[in-house]
């Protein structure tokens, strides 16, 4: 079964980080929080759930993961801010590893400079920003791309988001 690097800071949008978290350890993988540092908490911006992080950024190597994901909200811009972020994303992209963003979430892929000639697409408010990253965008509720890259617009593209990425990690 997959291990799952999941970068998350506050102000992360709530069930785009419970639904799929759900789902991943429902199908046996294994979902890692990291943030800036081991045992911060981190709140939902709807204030509904609070996550204690797993490992600093520091911590880790994303060489010791199969699979990256990134829960929309405001958290993918604040650390698309940090570079240490930017560049543990732009290994699994490079690396052709598993990719699962949704809502803001391609906005640290944005700045990983990642989405070039990629199938993507994100929240409204980001599209026209996923098209000057070079992305070719869908407004669709779920994206897949080579075989890697999973992306959706909203929380109500949780069910077909969570399907997808489900059937790329079996």
């Amino acid at each position: 079964m997959a291990k799952i690097a999941t970068v998350i800071t506050d102000m992360f949008e709530d069930v785009e980080y419970t639904s799929p978290v759900e789902e991943f350890e429902g199908a046996g993988h294994e979902v890692v929080t990291i943030e800036k540092e081991a045992d911060n908490k981190v709140q939902g911006k709807q204030g509904d759930v609070t996550v204690t992080i797993d490992h600093g950024i520091d911590d880790v190597s994303p060489e010791d993961f199969d699979a990256l994901f990134i829960p929309g909200g405001f958290s993918p811009d604040m650390l698309r801010g940090d570079d240490r972020f930017v560049a543990f994303a732009k290994h699994f992209m490079d690396e052709k590893k598993p990719v699962f963003a949704i809502c803001h979430g391609p906005q640290l892929l944005i700045t990983a400079k990642a989405l070039e000639g990629r199938d993507a697409t994100g929240f409204k408010s980001i599209l026209m920003d996923l098209e000057y990253a070079g992305a070719k965008v869908h407004d669709e509720e779920v994206v897949v791309c080579g075989n890697q890259l999973v992306t959706s617009r909203q929380p109500d593209d949780m069910p077909a988001f969570n399907r997808e990425s489900i059937q790329l990690l079996s």
